[in-house]
């Protein structure tokens, strides 16, 4: 059985390292690993292909810094072309990126399966291009692996039970990576250590919708200055948030450091009072560290979080962020309820995909 991986952005290399280990395990299963070159950071990849365990890439398309009509397009044709070179069994593509779309169109297109690991999230959004992707890969997907109950009812109000298709409840790969890596981050860290024994806030910054919008980005940044004077606050900035934060003559009294790597944020998750962020992702390693966020968008995928109680959605409004983090700080939470798994998913899919194909 030869599965043909696509990967384009750093989430997903830490989910495809999960699914390479399984895969490992079993020596009927052959993988090809394909690096579409989307978010590609030279200074990253020593530490994806080696501190990480990830195999490094069979084939790199190299294809980034284009728009998304050029990005996409370009990618589906340079798949298109492995494929009929690999003639593998199964694509397997991961969450919503242009890499993601591009790997499934490309397989579906040449009549193979395509497997979406983490199938089913919705936003509610379609101004985010990560919405477009994610429901038109799930459309063409032939097994669905959903990381929560939320993402299949998503599924099922849209009439996934009347389309020709399989749907799991796999659980959350990224529950698995956190946790293995958990174990190896401390002595890997470069910058979070310096952090360990300080009472800090971890916050990041990044969402277009956030950095692009001036009045957006003076919430964030006047609600992050004042609570930066009751307790610090650490927040790795991304050169282009912190270009647009100097072009608009933001004061900023919190504390920004270069971005980090995964090792890092694990290590920033396991000893900050709490989280502050605008990414996805980082909504879920909060709960796997047992912390709370505060998430600066208007919505969520993981709604899960907020209806138990360890996410408060607040957008981008000071006023709203302010009520958040008083709320945050007075609070204690059982964080051991089961939403994602229990760092089983890439058990579970391996095993489902040997019997799917």
């Amino acid at each position: 059985m030869k599965i043909f991986t696509v990967v384009g952005a750093r989430p997903q290399f830490v989910k495809a390292a999960v699914l390479s280990r399984e895969i490992l395990k079993h020596s009927d299963i052959e993988e090809v690993l394909v690096h579409t070159g989307q978010h590609f950071d030279e200074k990253m990849s020593d530490v994806f292909f080696k501190e990480m365990d990830i195999p490094k890439p069979k084939y790199n398309l190299e294809i980034n810094s284009l728009g998304h009509g050029a990005m996409t397009g370009r990618m589906l044709e340079g798949i298109e072309e492995l494929l009929i070179k690999e003639k593998p069994d199964m694509v397997l593509v991961y969450g919503d990126t242009n890499s993601t779309l591009a790997g499934a169109l490309a397989a579906k297109k040449l009549h193979i399966k395509v497997g979406h690991v983490e199938a089913g999230l919705r936003s509610f959004n379609m101004k985010m291009p990560e919405e477009v992707n994610r429901i038109l890969t799930d459309r063409i997907s032939d097994i669905l692996f959903c990381p929560t109950q939320t993402a299949i009812d998503n599924l099922q109000k849209e009439g996934y039970d009347n389309i020709d298709c399989t749907i799991e409840n796999s659980g959350d790969v990224m529950q698995d990576a956190a946790y293995f890596y958990a174990k190896i981050s401390e002595n890997k860290t470069k910058v979070a250590h310096l952090y360990k024994d300080k009472k800090f806030v971890l916050a990041t910054l990044h969402r277009a919708e956030n950095t692009d919008n001036l009045e957006r980005l003076k919430g964030i940044v006047t609600a992050l200055n004042q609570i930066a004077e009751e307790i610090e606050v650490v927040l790795p900035l991304h050169p282009r948030t912190q270009k647009i934060i100097a072009q608009n003559n933001l004061e900023v009294k919190f504390t920004t450091i270069d971005p980090v790597g995964y090792f890092d944020m694990i290590e920033f998750l396991k000893s900050c009072q709490f989280v502050m962020t605008d990414s996805g992702g980082l909504q879920k390693e909060a709960f796997f560290f047992k912390k709370f966020c505060i998430t600066m968008r208007d919505q969520t995928e993981w709604v899960e979080l907020v209806n138990h109680g360890f996410n408060v959605i607040t957008g981008a409004d000071t006023n709203k962020i302010m009520e958040a983090y008083k709320n945050v700080m007075s609070q204690e939470k059982d964080f051991s309820v089961d939403l994602y798994g229990g760092g089983k998913a890439g058990e579970r899919i391996v095993n489902s995909l040997k019997n799917f194909v």
